[in-house]
């Protein structure tokens, strides 16, 4: 099925796909489990370089890796499918992770930290308190009630008036405690008032496209 995994390499890494040229260190790997499980599931193509070029693995090692990975190194364990392809006489392990339905999974550090990790776009990221609250909240049967006071409405407003601000930019700015602002930030969140975007320079947040204050 070698159109398949051609196809696969020509969407180039995303939100859902990912090239590992080899699997080193089992740590490693459940961070990107942990993160596709607590995104929107993904595949992993296990010999393949970043550029899309199939290099082939050493099968069985490979495979133990990342069923160590999963079993070892994330709680609840990522449970994970494999398929094993075929391509110009080299082979390609294809991982293949569903979307949770118990997220949070967390993935063990070399400090022996438990920690959460989100896909999002062609990177992992580290959870944030926030999202992991939002989460547990999201489990909960009873509704969201949020206090519109002073602080929630000068709040919604600094948003109005910037596109994105960072949390230390709201406490900063605004003068309130970063606790306060948390719980604020989960409120509108869980009520899809507000929106965070995780980039390589900091957690954004940002009035969804749909609000207006």
């Amino acid at each position: 099925m070698q159109g398949y995994i051609q196809k696969l390499i020509e969407q180039g890494e995303h939100q859902q796909l990912d090239f590992k040229f080899e699997i080193s260190d089992s740590q490693k790997i459940a961070r990107s489990l942990v993160a596709f499980a607590n995104t929107d599931g993904g595949k992993l193509l296990i010999g393949v370089k970043d550029n899309g070029v199939i290099a082939g693995i050493r099968l069985e090692e490979e495979y133990y890796m990342v069923e160590a990975a999963a079993k070892m190194y994330t709680k609840p364990e990522v449970p994970f499918t494999c398929k094993e392809w075929h391509t110009n006489e080299k082979t390609v392990l294809e991982i293949i992770i569903p979307k949770s339905e118990t997220a949070p999974h967390f993935a063990k550090t070399k400090d022996d930290k438990w920690l959460v990790y989100i896909r999002v776009n062609d990177q992992n990221f580290l959870a944030n308190s926030i999202l992991l609250k939002v989460w547990q909240r999201q489990k909960e049967t009873s509704g969201v009630y949020l206090k519109y006071s002073l602080t929630e409405k000068l709040l919604l407003q600094f948003l109005t008036e910037h596109p994105e601000v960072t949390l230390s930019n709201i406490c900063k700015s605004l003068g309130i405690y970063r606790r306060k602002a948390e719980k604020i930030l989960i409120d509108l969140i869980l009520l899809k008032i507000v929106e965070m975007r995780f980039a390589e320079n900091g957690i954004w947040y940002k009035l969804s496209h749909h609000q207006s204050v």
